[in-house]
């Protein structure tokens, strides 16, 4: 069965019934054809289009027109050729639509008389004209041209340029990250093929609101069950009268065209100007052609207005039969309640569904005694059962099916399938990842959010559509939108009613909503932007507070420091809420004794910001733990530094901040002090550190081997000379010679580039291996140090250069606390509880008396490396789960942080030397040290790489993936890698240019390891379980295949026993600790903790340290086969 077959079987039995009305709404009378005209017009397009394409039953052919009278006539003598028929709006920007015929591979287009000079002004150059006007229907046929190889690729370029913001800025779940759900599913064996003749209805893109528009061909078997399905649900008769609500791009536009032609019934279209008109188009649609099926958006909806639709829309003598709404969340009951004439008969749905399976999934008819004015006001909407051939499944971040609890959707059916972009063949049953969540509670699905609209604020994760729902139930709220500005600020767009009081509103929410949830800022609108779809732009609204920011600035320019005095009285009242209070601030007043919290003083900083049209350095920690006089001073001395410094707020101010507190940084709630000035000269501890991935850093006390003579720099791999070998404990020498005999090789092949062999005109051979291959390696567990809760951060390993002092391990733990371990014995030499749970793997200081780690408080707390004591805290404004990276030159530490900033902290002089916000996306992953070029690469979360001078902070280069970066770079003298869950490796210039990407078959959350003792090999692991190795050129060496998938980055070393074997230490997360051959991927040997591994592990001499899942931290002692002592 076709649409065509269907709608000609109702013309035969309704001949000169009306087909199609469509009325200009300017005072004439309506244009109409019957059924019998729309089928003879139609026959006319299909002989002309038959004798001037060719392919035919595999053709698709483009429509460039608005709605009108013909409308019906055009799509069905396109799908009579037959052929599919793809809409093309004139509104579009033309390189949007150009991109879009390009990728449909479109040959004709059929362009409406009248757009004819639109369309040759915005697509010159793209079509040869190759027929005349068809009589009678207002058509021009041109064949499209793809010849022009400058503007081929300049279309290549489209999605670069044209792909919108991305809605969220952090993925990860708490704990683990889990991959998006990928992959599809095949119920029985078969498939579906695009090029099946005469297979297709019609080709559409989605909205693009989430990324780069997709293509979508849909073929007639999978929309003609929704056709048949809703006509049945909503009754369709002949007597009945639709609206042609939506565009023809949006694929409920084939709901509205067909179940009415296929009906019998009539087919209602306007211009689209008169939908922007709620008077005239509630005129159009109730009074003069009486619609009884509407289908829309809630927003299109709401553009009518709370006094049309409770007058006419939803009336108690209203024409409307049925009202489906569809595309977005359905609206709160309490608002749809309101607009319902008690004596209303309308029947209404919510309907669900994804272009990707077009058109819908579900349906919902909502209950008649739900909006009795007894019923319980917080009755969740479902989404509603299955239709007609539809499969819906929900599924958990692992993939398994949610009985009961939380999950994303998942859509499909044996024949709902629809081809994407350039798929050519689907296997049957394929279901489509959705992006949508819901709670499924008594079998029924409730919509919880878009994964797109899940934000993580103050370290609290919730969906902005919970904000959005609360404030359409209160009473002074028309309609509302909320957005996530630049991924910084809740804005709570507000179309108000006549009683609207903001302040009232603000308290309303507080009541209702928990702290993390309360928007920054509500910005009065009167009415909401739509799409071309008809839903909300929140790029517009974006535009208009970003409008209003800027006029503010421009307002807000203080004169002086008096002026600054009343302004941030002003500010500390209003985020306190005690702008009624007429009482004088006292100067002595703190912030967090006056009502404040950490969140209100984070919009109070943001306020300040906005006031001064700049950022004031330090600025958060003042507001923590000073007084409002010492705040004023704070931001005065960056503002007016020419004025008198002891002026004060009243001009005669006595007191200012002590040269010390400049210096000092303060907690959240407790202002900590160091208990001594620390003078770096005094107490260098000589020493060498290793952590994850092969990551060195050494310092000698009375030669330092940070000169550049002395030094190989591999990445942030740092290698010495010989020379610093005798400065080891004799226990630490015996190992590290053994390592240095074999690293002194690749030392020199870095240095001298000639050396370099260059294999990247060959294509190596690689090896497939698995766990079964025999292991020469036998792991014992040497000791383990009970955390109390799990251990995600990796571990720092720090080795003295004297016997005085034994070698530390330093790592923390979900229990909130660091500990410092002996090596060798296991012994706890310190533990450190701090605010929050710790993922942030530590670094140590360049003088080895101090370690940094970041918390999920977010807090960097630097520590004393031999007792744990707090030196200095510094305040970012979220989670701290990055871990931080120290210039061996200068000792600056650099760290990011969830806030979507990078930090420079001089550690000895208790300052932030500069921080940079990294345009969107927290930053996860730990920042990456590069000397030549001197460069401080960052890998954020919402995919972009950055390359940002470490001495100032100024942003080099920046590349966006696309996808989530929770992979650390890593980078050698020649290029930058960086994994990335889109499941490839990349690789890039020092300058920013793409030079390769590598692809797995999972996402890559495991950072590169990078160590000379291989020279040219780069090894990583990937979520589809396999541990890979590959060379420079981006050619695969070898893989081997885990138990479970691989989260941690590996680890190069050797030991003793095999003096000539270079070996390879990975984990997976089923607990598996591998030990591979770096050369072939061979296991030479396994162990199993008992517990999942996040960790990465790190391995000095015979001593391999890792964190598991089951709250301890691990060493196993590394023996060869036969050797192990006694």
């Amino acid at each position: 069965m076709t649409l065509q077959a269907m709608v000609n079987e109702a013309a035969s039995l309704h001949p000169e019934r009306k087909a199609v009305w469509f009325d200009e709404c300017n005072g004439r009378p309506p244009a109409s054809y019957t059924y019998a005209t729309v089928v003879k017009l139609a026959v006319e397009l299909t002989a002309f289009l038959r004798k001037h394409c060719g392919h035919r039953g595999k053709c698709e052919i483009g429509l460039y027109c608005y709605p009108g009278v013909n409308l019906p006539s055009w799509i069905l003598g396109i799908l009579q050729v037959p052929a599919a028929y793809s809409p093309v709006d004139p509104d579009t920007p033309p390189i949007l639509t150009t991109y879009f015929m390009k990728k449909c591979n479109l040959q004709y287009i059929l362009v409406e008389n009248d757009k004819i000079n639109k369309f040759k002004m915005s697509h010159e150059g793209w079509f040869y004209h190759n027929s005349s006007i068809i009589e009678h229907l207002g058509l021009t046929l041109f064949q499209i041209s793809w010849s022009n190889a400058d503007k081929s690729s300049q279309l290549d370029n489209v999605k670069s340029k044209y792909e919108p913001f991305k809605a969220i800025g952090n993925l990860q779940p708490d704990n683990t990250v889990c991959p998006d759900q990928l992959e599809v599913k095949t119920s029985k064996v078969g498939y579906m093929d695009v090029g099946q003749k005469y297979s297709l209805a019609y080709v559409l893109h989605t909205s693009g609101t989430t990324g780069i528009p997709k293509i979508v061909r849909v073929p007639h078997k999978c929309i003609v069950p929704n056709i048949q399905h809703l006509k049945s649900i909503f009754d369709i008769t002949k007597d009945d009268m639709l609206f042609l609500a939506s565009p023809l791009t949006f694929d409920p536009s084939v709901v509205e065209l067909f179940t009415a032609l296929t009906s019998g019934a009539s087919l209602l279209i306007v211009p689209n100007t008169i939908k922007m008109m709620p008077v005239k188009l509630s005129a159009a649609l109730f009074h003069q052609h009486h619609v009884t099926v509407l289908q829309t958006t809630p927003t299109l909806l709401r553009r009518f207005g709370a006094h049309i639709i409770k007058s006419t829309v939803l009336s108690s003598n209203t024409s409307l039969r049925v009202l489906a709404l569809g595309g977005e969340a359905f609206p709160v009951l309490n608002l749809l309640k309101s607009w319902k004439h008690k004596e209303n008969k309308t029947s209404i749905f919510n309907l669900y569904g994804i272009t990707e399976v077009s058109s819908w999934a579900t349906c919902y008819k909502i209950p008649e005694e739900v909006f009795s004015a007894d019923f319980r006001s917080d009755f969740p909407v479902p989404l509603g059962s299955p239709l007609l051939g539809t499969a819906v499944e929900v599924r958990d971040a692992s993939g398994s099916a949610v009985v009961e609890g939380e999950g994303q959707i998942f859509i499909g059916g044996e024949e709902r399938i629809c081809f994407l972009d350039d798929e050519i063949t689907v296997p049957l049953g394929t279901m489509r990842e959705t992006g949508d969540f819901v709670r499924v509670q008594d079998t029924k699905m409730v919509f919880l959010g878009r994964k797109d609209n899940q934000i993580k604020r103050h370290g609290k994760r919730f969906n902005i559509e919970y904000l959005q729902q609360t404030a359409e139930d209160l009473c002074q709220v028309e309609a509302c939108v909320v957005t996530w500005y630049q991924q910084e600020r809740l804005i709570l767009f507000v179309v108000p009613k006549d009683n609207f009081k903001e302040r009232e509103t603000l308290k309303e929410l507080q009541k209702h909503l928990p702290t993390h949830a309360v928007p920054d800022e509500l910005v009065l609108i009167k009415a909401l932007p739509l799409t071309s779809h008809g839903k909300v732009d929140r790029s517009e609204l974006n535009k208009i507070y970003h409008n209003q920011l800027n006029s503010r600035r421009c307002d807000s320019k203080l004169s002086g420091a008096e002026e600054l005095w009343e302004r941030l009285q002003y500010l500390w009242k209003s985020v306190l809420g005690l702008l009624e209070d007429s009482t004088e601030i006292s100067k002595d007043s703190v912030f967090l004794f006056s009502g404040g919290d950490s969140l209100k003083a984070l919009r109070f900083y943001e306020e300040i910001e906005i006031l001064v049209g700049r950022a004031v350095p330090g600025l958060l920690e003042v507001i923590l733990s000073c007084s409002i006089e010492e705040v004023y001073t704070h931001i005065r001395k960056t503002l007016f530094p020419s004025e008198d410094q002891l002026m004060t707020c009243d001009n005669t101010i006595k007191r200012k901040l002590s040269e010390d507190s400049g210096e000092e940084s303060c907690g959240k709630y407790v202002k900590l002090k160091s208990e001594r000035y620390f003078e770096v000269a005094s107490g260098l501890i000589s020493f060498i550190a290793v952590s994850r991935g092969n990551r060195l850093f050494s310092m000698n006390s009375s030669k330092s081997f940070m000169q550049p003579n002395d030094m190989v720099q591999i990445g942030t791999e740092l290698r010495q000379l010989p020379s610093f070998l005798h400065f080891l404990s004799p226990n630490a020498r015996k190992s590290q010679e053994q390592e240095y005999e074999m690293e002194k090789s690749r030392s020199l092949a870095v240095i001298d580039k000639a050396n370099i062999t260059d294999t990247s005109a060959t294509q190596p051979n690689y090896a497939e291996c698995n766990p079964g291959t025999m292991a020469r390696l036998t792991l014992c567990i040497r000791w383990k140090s009970n955390t109390r809760r799990c251990v995600d951060a990796s571990p720092l390993v720090v080795i003295p250069f004297t016997d005085e002092v034994s070698a530390s391990v330093y790592v923390g733990s979900h229990s909130h606390t660091v500990q410092a371990i002996d090596l060798d014995l296991g012994e706890i030499k310190w533990e450190r509880n701090l605010g929050d749970r710790i993922e942030s793997s530590a670094c140590v200081s360049k003088c080895g008396n101090f370690i940094v780690v970041g918390c999920y408080d977010g807090l960097i707390y630097v520590l004393g490396s031999s007792d744990g004591k707090i030196h200095w805290t510094f305040v970012t404004e979220d989670a701290v789960k990055s871990s931080a990276v120290v210039d061996p030159s200068t000792g600056i530490v650099y760290v990011g942080s969830h806030d979507q900033h990078v930090y420079a902290l001089d550690i000895y002089k208790k300052t932030c030397m500069w921080k940079i916000h990294c345009e969107g996306g927290a930053v996860f992953s730990s920042p990456c040290l590069s000397f030549s070029p001197h460069h401080l690469y960052v890998a954020t979360l919402g995919g972009l790489l950055l390359a940002v001078n470490p001495a100032t902070g100024n942003k080099t280069w920046k590349s966006s993936l696309g996808k989530p970066l929770f992979s650390s770079p890593h980078c050698n003298e020649k290029y930058v890698y960086v994994g990335c869950v889109d499941g490839n490796l990349y690789c890039f210039t020092h300058s920013g240019e793409k030079v390769w990407q590598f692809s797995t078959n999972g996402p890559v959350f495991s950072s590169p390891c990078i160590s000379s003792l291989t020279k040219q090999e780069i090894f990583f692991g990937s979520h589809d379980c396999f541990i890979y190795c590959c060379n420079m050129e981006g050619n695969l060496l070898w893989k081997f295949e885990a138990t479970s998938s691989v989260y941690g980055t590996p680890f190069v070393f050797q030991i003793d026993d095999l003096k000539n074997k270079i070996l390879l230490a990975a984990v997976s997360t089923d607990g598996k600790v591998w030990i591979l051959n770096a050369k072939s991927g061979t296991a030479e040997g396994v162990d199993k903790l008992p517990g999942e591994i996040f960790s990465s592990p790190v391995v000095w001499g015979t001593k391999l340290v890792v964190g598991c899942r089951n709250d301890y931290v691990y060493c196993l002692d590394l023996y060869a086969t036969g050797k192990k002592n006694s």
